[in-house]
């Protein structure tokens, strides 16, 4: 997977850094993470947004989430998960390379977790604006 002449970050990952891999992505710790246990899924091809992937890669994602969540609810467990991924710049994705955040959540982490993702676009996020 190491190519010398690739810059991207998600190519070049270090081998030991991979907690459990598939023939089309792996699992590694997110090296700034957000939470403890933070993970990202990665797939071994060079692409950019989830509706890039294949069939055969998003059965490997899932395969890969199930076993993220067993090894994060034995090492640390957390009491809920967000997961997602950012796809195009307008999303945030600022490394063009496809990456899944696994991101265990503890009780009392935020104030109000109410609205988990819904809070990347946070004028819209309260549910009080729907009437909820």
């Amino acid at each position: 997977m190491f190519d010398p002449n690739n810059p991207c970050l998600f190519c070049n990952r270090e081998p030991e850094k991979i907690i459990a891999e598939t023939e089309h992505a792996f699992l590694t710790s997110d090296d700034f993470p957000v939470s403890k246990g933070h993970m990202l899924i990665i797939p071994k091809r060079h692409f950019a947004t989830q509706f890039d992937a294949t069939e055969e890669e998003n059965n490997d994602f899932h395969h890969l989430l199930l076993h993220a969540k067993q090894h994060l609810d034995e090492a640390y467990q957390p009491d809920g998960y967000n997961i997602g991924s950012n796809n195009s710049e307008a999303a945030g994705q600022s490394v063009h390379h496809l990456h899944i955040h696994i991101i265990p959540r503890y009780k009392g982490d935020v104030e109000s977790p109410k609205g988990g993702v819904r809070w990347v676009i946070a004028k819209n996020a309260s549910y009080s604006l729907a009437g909820l």
